[in-house]
């Protein structure tokens, strides 16, 4: 008896501190500040810690993946085991359980059998939506519209909460320059300071408010840190960069979404400089959560801790936990070394129970600030699933953003925008009936082929009278969608009787509109390619097609920057449309008729080919810079040195001019700062968005400075003939970097300033920093 008392008395404890949160939950008026209600939370953390055995604690730090796990009794052994552990708490969280009816039921195992009923959170890869697909991340960059993006994952956010999931691995918000590498589709592209603002307006958009409202969801920055800088775009491959280009390339982002609160982190696939970052003390436990004080949890990427023996850098997973552990990483996702080890590594002297302390007290409490130990299943409402998930209102919005994801690239003696009565149209190319490829790679719930198509949105658009045939031409490559797979060395070859169906109805239409690019699984995770031009079918039906009728407007569909060389010197109108999600057909047919006013700008440079790679606008000068009066340059001689589409650029149906660059002073101290001025004016005869870009140029440094870096942007409208007075404020904030002396801050001396439309604008004037 005396041992069955005892035995309930932690539980009653854990009632009582529960309970007491739910009445502080409810009871506002004892709520004075965010701080209180940290330091509540702190303490209910502290209570339950204090009742877990040291198997419970690692449980919370453990994460199964859902997807061959059954709740039922059809289970082989190994899923019967893993049940069991979810059943006894030893599992804190989930990832690829989704569904309210799917979600309750984990939950219940743990509710219903637990000793201590900690409930789990459930986690998912919500990259550019959940059900509703909205762009691919690298897309909706294009729009430079901070407010679009977070309202973006704010829907993504409602989809996903609805349907029983607290947990997104997302922002991917790693700066990105080689467009080989398949994951660039997933983040924001090259620039730092851009990444920063769309990463913290996507965990804005995730996390609300509150993260307690059963609409928010917890966000992820990924991956910290350096992968989109593998070394020859190659998924997974090694990083060698140095301290200098790891602080003022790389964790800008990472910092400005930390400032911001996002939940969590996850760590990295790649060696930084010969550590696994999964293993890096210095950038996880050192730099993130002591010098930069965040306090949430770092989770690591797939199978990563088990990953550090292949690597080279622990000869076992028993090893592999202990530097992971006092690294800083909280949980393991996948890899089964922490529940396999942990306890050993505390027995054997080898870690300090305080480090998996810290570890479930930051997991604890982020399940207490998602108010899941208030309601467990306060994401299980079927009503709610079944009204938020995949709303007309939501597949409205998806609309905005893909339509403001375009860019124009080319526009030669303004081909578009077409009239809707045109007399007829040729819809041409692999992706123009494709119902998928829009969906792009990373689509969470979106379900295959259920997009609409660049066809079904021309047709739904053009006038009734307009003659519009469609001809495949040639397939795009050998791919199986159900597969997720594709082997681009296997190129399709052009079929004779499909191209010449394509000739015919190219020669008898007004305009051609020629859908071709990448399929959906051509970008994403492990899909680097060490040729980004199109495929060799698709170049010959596009020579083809211009053999007969020039009038070709390009629609392109893509998920990283294309070598389309060739299709830019003779075709005269381009469009980029990325993968735009579900509703991509009628989005492309908004901009194509005229009905909206193509404002993207692109998040990446184009190369000209894929040997300049890696690419990028912000570098940084040689010795001997590029100069076509030379002969001995930094340079190529046989292919130019600038990109075929420079970052930020973007073309628009009407016309904008910068005029009266102004500074209100020239010299200042360091700690003063600088308002700039420019008039921009819409000189065309069409109401149009432009995207004012500022750029900076420290020309002597203690390092060596990038030839130009984005230090700010603002999206406007100016209707036709208006004119518009942009201000900037220039202060020590956007002017300081990581310096030899190996802090942030701002170096006296001369600096050019240039805005414009893109990063090649040379409209400049400059000013002087002194002490």
């Amino acid at each position: 008896m005396k041992k069955q008392i005892l035995l309930i008395i932690p539980i009653l404890l854990l009632a009582i501190l529960l309970y007491s949160f739910k009445k502080h939950s409810v009871d506002n008026k004892k709520v004075h500040s965010v701080t209180d209600l940290d330091k509540k939370i702190e303490q209910k953390v502290d209570s339950v810690l204090a009742l877990m055995t040291i198997k419970e604690k690692i449980g919370q730090m453990v994460q199964y993946s859902g997807r061959n796990i059954k709740t039922g009794p059809d289970s082989n052994t190994n899923e019967k085991e893993k049940i069991e552990k979810i059943k006894n708490g030893m599992v804190g969280s989930m990832l690829s359980v989704v569904s309210v009816k799917n979600t309750r039921e984990f939950q219940h195992l743990v509710m219903d059998n637990s000793r201590l009923k900690i409930p789990l959170l459930f986690g998912y890869d919500v990259i550019h939506g959940y059900k509703t697909i909205f762009p691919i991340p690298l897309g909706e960059s294009a729009s430079w519209d901070l407010e679009l993006i977070k309202k973006s994952a704010s829907i993504a956010a409602k989809e996903t909460s609805a349907s029983g999931v607290h947990w997104t691995f997302a922002p991917m918000i790693d700066v990105s320059r080689d467009a080989r590498w398949g994951r660039i589709m997933e983040g924001a592209g090259e620039d730092p300071y851009l990444v920063s603002q769309i990463g913290v307006a996507r965990v804005q958009g995730f996390q609300g408010n509150d993260l307690s409202l059963d609409n928010t969801i917890a966000a992820c920055a990924k991956h910290f840190a350096g992968y989109g800088l593998a070394e020859g775009g190659r998924d997974y491959n090694s990083v060698n960069i140095g301290e200098y280009e790891l602080n003022n390339d790389v964790l800008p982002p990472f910092k400005a979404v930390a400032n911001a609160g996002v939940a969590t982190f996850m760590n990295a696939f790649n060696t930084l400089d010969g550590i696994p970052a999964t293993g890096h003390k210095g950038i996880q436990r050192d730099l993130l959560k002591d010098k930069w004080n965040w306090t949430g949890f770092i989770v690591s990427d797939w199978g990563s801790i088990g990953e550090l023996v292949p690597h080279g850098f622990a000869k076992d997973k028993y090893q592999a936990s202990e530097i992971a552990i006092k690294a800083g990483s909280d949980m393991d996702m996948e890899s089964y070394a922490y529940e396999d080890n942990l306890e050993q590594l505390v027995n054997d002297g080898k870690i300090d129970i305080a480090l998996i302390d810290d570890a479930v007290k930051r997991i604890l409490k982020l399940k207490f600030k998602l108010g899941l130990f208030d309601d467990p299943y306060k994401y299980c409402n079927e009503k709610r699933e079944k009204r938020e998930v995949y709303s007309v209102e939501n597949q409205n919005f998806a609309r905005e953003v893909a339509k403001k994801s375009i860019v124009l690239l080319k526009n030669k003696n303004q081909l578009l925008p077409l009239k809707k009565h045109i007399n007829s149209i040729a819809i041409i190319g692999p992706l123009a009936n494709d119902k998928n490829a829009p969906i792009g790679n990373w689509r969470a719930q979106g379900v295959a082929n259920s997009a609409v198509s660049l066809l079904e949105g021309i047709k739904s658009t053009a006038s009734p009278n307009t003659k519009i045939v469609y001809e495949k031409g040639c397939d795009l490559i050998p791919n199986n969608y159900k597969e997720n797979k594709i082997t681009t060395s296997k190129q399709a070859t052009t079929d004779d009787a499909n191209l010449q169906r394509a000739i015919n109805a190219a020669k008898n239409a007004e305009v051609v509109l020629l859908a071709i690019g990448e399929n959906a699984f051509q970008t994403g995770e492990a899909k680097s390619q060490a040729e980004i031009g199109f495929t060799k079918a698709q170049l010959e039906l596009l020579k083809a097609i211009y053999k007969v009728n020039n009038n070709i407007i390009i629609i392109l569909m893509n998920g990283r920057p294309m070598d389309i060389t060739w299709a830019s010197q003779n075709v005269p109108t381009i469009l980029e449309c990325w993968h735009l999600g579900s509703q991509a057909g009628n989005a492309i047919a908004d901009v194509v008729f005229g009905d909206y006013n193509p404002s993207g700008k692109l998040p990446v440079s184009f190369p000209y080919n894929s040997n300049q790679e890696p690419f990028y606008y912000n570098h940084q000068n040689t010795g001997r810079p590029n100069n076509s009066h030379s002969r001995f340059y930094s340079g190529y001689t046989d292919k130019p040195n600038e990109a075929l589409y420079p970052f930020g650029y973007g073309l628009s149906y009407t016309t904008f001019e910068y005029k009266n660059l102004r500074l209100d002073k020239t010299d200042i101290k360091k700690d003063d700062s600088i308002k700039l001025s420019i008039d921009v004016s819409n000189t065309g005869n069409m109401d149009g968005e432009e995207v004012v870009q500022l750029y900076i140029h420290d020309l002597v440094g203690s390092l060596t400075r990038p030839v130009k870096e984005l230090k700010g942007f603002e999206k406007i409208m100016l209707k036709a003939g208006q004119t518009k007075t942009i201000n900037f404020n220039i202060d020590d904030k956007l002017l300081q970097f990581y310096t030899v002396n190996k802090k942030w801050e701002v170096e006296p001396g001369d600096f050019e300033v240039y805005v414009g439309g893109n990063s090649s604008t040379t409209l400049k004037t400059a000013f002087t920093i002194t002490n």
